[in-house]
């Protein structure tokens, strides 16, 4: 699948998203800043990416946070999975928050997120005076149970 990336102009000495192994479901997005951050606890910031996307109106793409920074930082991104819809044209940038106990530096260059693109289904809505009955039924947060126990034997 063919999928154009523009870079911007303050990205012109930056890698374009790429993906780090064969197996790789995202491409990482690197920070295309000229000053370093140091994002102390529990602060965001936005980070530019330096590039644009141009997807299918059947595409989306997924900014997800990368697994080493929240392991080793506690460093995410704060409305994961963003989304980034097919008519959008503008800069990706990257929302990032420190749940860490300590200041995290980000430099020039380096991987902040990754970038995963996903099929898109378009629901047609139409509403109803009652849904369909389910054996959960309304049940909600916490209604599946814990330790391997089925819904049915923790209500």
């Amino acid at each position: 699948m063919d999928v154009r990336f523009l870079r911007w102009p303050h990205a012109a000495d930056l890698a374009p998203p790429a993906y780090q192994s064969a197996g790789a479901a995202g491409l990482d997005l690197v920070a295309a800043i000229d000053d370093p951050i140091n994002l102390a606890p529990g602060s965001r910031v936005l980070v530019s990416s330096g590039f644009s996307v141009e997807l299918p109106s059947t595409l989306e793409a997924q900014v997800r946070p990368r697994s080493g920074l929240a392991l080793k930082h506690g460093v995410t991104v704060l409305n994961a999975p963003g989304t980034i819809d097919s008519d959008y044209r503008g800069e990706i940038k990257v929302l990032l928050i420190n749940h860490g106990s300590e200041s995290l530096h980000i430099e020039r260059g380096d991987r902040i997120a990754q970038l995963v693109i996903a099929p898109v289904v378009r629901a047609e809505v139409t509403l109803v005076d009652k849904l369909a009955d389910s054996d959960r039924g309304g049940a909600g947060f916490g209604s599946t149970g814990t330790k391997g126990r089925s819904a049915a034997e923790t209500r």
